[in-house]
């Protein structure tokens, strides 16, 4: 039988023996070169020895949880990470992308699912950036957009987006004052495997308003057009 071509490396860092094993099968049939790590501590030194392309990284892990995990990574590297929890409530999905996580899987998953989602986020790693030549967009007495610099600052103190949170702010920016789909939002940002996901997309864009808005529950700027989308309000 031949070999599928090496299409990227992957860092799996799960403590669940059967499950590693699986999932390293599975994605190795793909043709992704797989390095494992059965806890927090071991990942880290398997992420400086071997540079992956992109990391699936379990939360509740022996010797340094997930989130820490996550933390120490974004202090060295922007290499995409995908969380994989058991937990779905959002206070810990957005701790997760709070420190910089780029998507999340809710266990138990399907294979198909991971394997959509490790092309989809590996694709919007590899995308290049939008052409926007104005070097400061928006500057309110508020908010200051700068796309050339990749730059967002809030009553100027400078804001940390991830790269999917910039390219959502990106593309509602870009299509003010038109309300962008959902469907639209989350084909575009995230992929096809997503287009009905509403509830997933719901998630990122409180995330980005808890960032942005003055009051997250009462938003200015980021607004939700009931059963249709959502679209970025200009205040200039």
């Amino acid at each position: 039988m031949m070999t599928q071509p090496i299409t990227a490396t992957v860092l799996l860092i799960e403590d669940d023996d059967i499950e590693r094993n699986t999932v390293q099968w599975q994605l190795q049939e793909q043709g992704f070169q797989v390095y494992c790590a059965p806890d927090g501590r071991d990942g880290l030194r398997q992420l400086y020895h071997h540079q992956p392309d992109l990391i699936l990284l379990d939360i509740n892990i022996p010797n340094l949880d997930g989130y820490t995990v996550c933390q120490r990574i974004r202090e060295i590297s922007n290499v995409p990470i995908i969380m994989i929890t058991a937990r779905s409530e959002p206070d810990s999905v957005v701790r997760g992308l709070e420190l910089g996580a780029d998507d999340y899987i809710v266990k138990p998953y399907e294979p198909n699912v991971l394997l959509a989602r490790t092309r989809a986020t590996l694709r919007r790693a590899a995308a290049p950036p939008t052409l926007i030549r104005q070097k400061v967009a928006y500057n309110d007495d508020y908010l200051t957009i700068n796309f050339e610099e990749r730059r967002v600052l809030v009553e100027q103190e400078p804001i940390r987006l991830t790269p999917t949170e910039y390219r959502l702010l990106e593309m509602l920016f870009q299509e003010s004052p038109r309300v962008v789909s959902y469907r639209t939002l989350l084909e575009d940002i995230w992929g096809f495997e997503y287009i009905d996901d509403i509830d997933y997309l719901r998630v990122y864009i409180w995330h980005l308003r808890s960032k942005l808005e003055p009051d997250p529950k009462n938003p200015v700027y980021i607004l939700n057009e009931l059963s249709v989308g959502y679209r970025f309000q200009r205040h200039i």
